[in-house]
């Protein structure tokens, strides 16, 4: 089964924080209505920033983990590469 990491902002450059789902559209959509609560319902995370396709939970997973441990600017540069825009990128999903 596909598992997804992804990165939801309060907004450009804002409060950052990082997910697994399997279900991306379901998860982005939650995230951006105010669905979830907790850290991201608090710090105003709803726009899905990021996001990359793993092959199973596990290896998921276990980048979340990794990413949770990198360093913000990192992050950052990471986002920036795959969406310099900072666009919400819930639509692509849906696509």
């Amino acid at each position: 089964m596909t598992a997804w990491v992804y990165i939801v902002a309060s907004g450009r450059n804002g409060t950052l924080y990082t997910g697994v789902t399997t279900d991306p559209p379901r998860r982005s959509y939650e995230h951006r209505e105010g669905l979830v609560d907790g850290f991201t319902h608090q710090h105003g995370c709803q726009r899905l920033v990021w996001y990359s396709a793993f092959e199973d939970v596990v290896s998921a997973i276990t980048h979340e983990k990794r990413l949770k441990r990198w360093r913000r600017d990192w992050k950052l540069a990471m986002i920036e590469k795959m969406n310099p825009a900072w666009d919400a990128l819930y639509e692509r999903l849906n696509a």
